[in-house]
């Protein structure tokens, strides 16, 4: 039962791919926890051989990625940075591949402690400046990876803006879109050439399995990343496979809540006293508002926000009730971080403080949770980090 092109993506969500069963007419793609298929004669099969090449689970999620990002093809792996590192994986020695100015620590260490070691280098720029970002397309700079928002400034960049000094360059775009999903925000609508997710957050929605997609716009992408992915093999697992194809059907329903909260809290973060400054691209006041109006639906879920020099981030993580102290996001519940020593860790401090990732900052996954609710432990912990 193959997918459709369907008018809205909340039908897509839910119906899009390869959905339900030919064999029985389950509704649910069925787990095939098999390493192996018996084939009828050499060089005989009915499309399947090893579940490290492909599993049909594993191919209705990819099919389900691709067609919800526009792309030609859709890849599943383990993690998010195992979907990344097959990407970079398309470089080699003597490329170079810019980065935005603030991007997940996990992107700068795989970039900075693994693939320097085999001759890729990177350089970081400020990616909402077009006009310098364009200078500094160097004959060495492969490709161009952002995150919008940014991790975890919310910082936004134009992602038609960097599609086509790309394409002037002859050089590939390479989007992270964990943050935003494909409900909110669809780069390769936008030019871009290739999107990453960590699907272990919104796409799974429960913070129950560990997952990373990534989706190519053309066939020769296509084929290369297939190459790599089975060639590596960091594969997404079949039950791992279809839980996220689970998550994936609810996503519009727990994203509209999530943003709806988001909002509502981010207005109140922005008129309270005790905070310094908030980092929400849905207020109208934030870096790049207007940008992100036209290339998403709204300002996402993530908020990140500073608190005045008398009050106490540690003392305020310490006094949270409902929201808990946690890496990770996405979530259906909310979850508090501290990105200096948490999700940013890996990137020194002189490059950390430079961006503004202080030891004051705080970043806040928005939950379903009641917005009430929320609000009001927030509320009773700033109270209680005063010093």
């Amino acid at each position: 039962m193959s997918g459709k092109n369907y008018k809205t993506i909340e039908s897509s969500l839910i119906h899009g791919g390869i959905y339900g069963d030919e064999l029985t007419g389950a509704v649910n793609v069925p787990i095939y926890q098999t390493s192996t298929y018996e084939q009828q004669a050499l060089g005989e099969n009915k499309g399947w051989e090893y579940s490290r090449t492909g599993n049909p689970t594993r191919a209705a999620l990819e099919a389900l990625i691709a067609e919800l990002e526009g792309g030609t093809a859709g890849f599943a792996f383990g993690s998010g940075m195992a979907a990344l590192t097959a990407v970079i994986s398309l470089f080699k020695s003597g490329d170079k591949i810019v980065i935005s100015s603030n991007v997940y620590g996990g992107t700068f260490r795989v970039l900075d402690k693994i693939f320097k070691n085999f001759g890729i280098s990177y350089s970081i720029e400020d990616t909402t400046d077009l006009a310098a970002l364009d200078k500094k397309i160097t004959a060495d700079v492969k490709a161009i990876l952002v995150e919008t928002p940014a991790n975890p400034l919310l910082t936004i960049t134009d992602l038609v803006g960097i599609a086509k000094i790309a394409k002037k360059h002859g050089i590939l775009s390479i989007v992270d879109n964990t943050f935003m999903t494909p409900y909110l925000q669809r780069p390769i609508e936008n030019g871009i050439d290739i999107v990453v997710h960590s699907a272990t957050k919104y796409l799974g929605g429960h913070s129950d399995v560990v997952a990373g997609l990534a989706v190519v716009h053309d066939k020769e992408l296509a084929e290369r990343l297939a190459f790599i992915q089975n060639a590596t093999g960091g594969v997404l697992g079949p039950f791992d496979s279809f839980l996220l194809i689970r998550g994936i059907k609810t996503l519009g329903v727990r994203l509209d809540r999530h943003t709806e909260n988001a909002l509502k809290i981010a207005k109140w973060l922005e008129k309270n006293e005790a905070i310094k400054k908030v980092y929400y691209p849905g207020l109208p006041d934030a870096q790049g508002y207007e940008i992100n109006k036209k290339q998403a639906k709204n300002g996402g879920a993530m908020i990140s926000f500073e608190l005045k020099e008398k009050y106490c981030h540690k003392k305020f993580f310490r006094s949270l009730k409902l929201i808990a102290l946690a890496e990770s996001l996405g979530g259906v519940e909310s979850l508090a971080c501290h990105p200096a020593s948490m999700t940013h860790a890996s990137i020194p401090r002189e490059i950390r403080e430079k961006v503004g990732i202080t030891d004051g900052l705080i970043r806040l996954s928005v939950g379903i949770e009641g917005v009430d609710d929320l609000i009001a432990d927030l509320s009773q912990a700033i109270e209680s980090s005063e010093k």
